[in-house]
């Protein structure tokens, strides 16, 4: 992903840290280097992870690279999904 990021922000949850770039782009979401559906196979996390994209109806509309680290992959959902909201809310501000 090579163009600047729109916006850097954290979002944490139980252990989980998770560090989200935000770009403009098609909808990919790339964690730690890894394919979305890759890394999180269960259909809910991947859900709970986009909630904010789909509230927002933005869904297809940012590239989102992602470092998450600690935690369960419940609590990795739940930071993803923290820090992808605030980075929503700093480009709505």
């Amino acid at each position: 992903m090579g163009t600047k990021p729109l916006t850097q922000t954290t979002g944490r949850r139980k252990e989980a840290v998770a560090r989200v770039r935000l770009r403009p782009g098609t909808g990919k979401v790339v964690i730690n280097g890894r394919e979305f559906e890759d890394y999180f196979p269960n259909a809910l996390q991947r859900a709970a992870a986009t909630e904010a994209f789909r509230v927002v109806e933005a869904e297809t509309t940012y590239d989102v690279d992602c470092d998450i680290q600690g935690g369960g992959i419940a609590g990795q959902a739940g930071a993803l999904r923290m820090a992808i909201a605030r980075s929503i809310l700093e480009l709505d501000e």
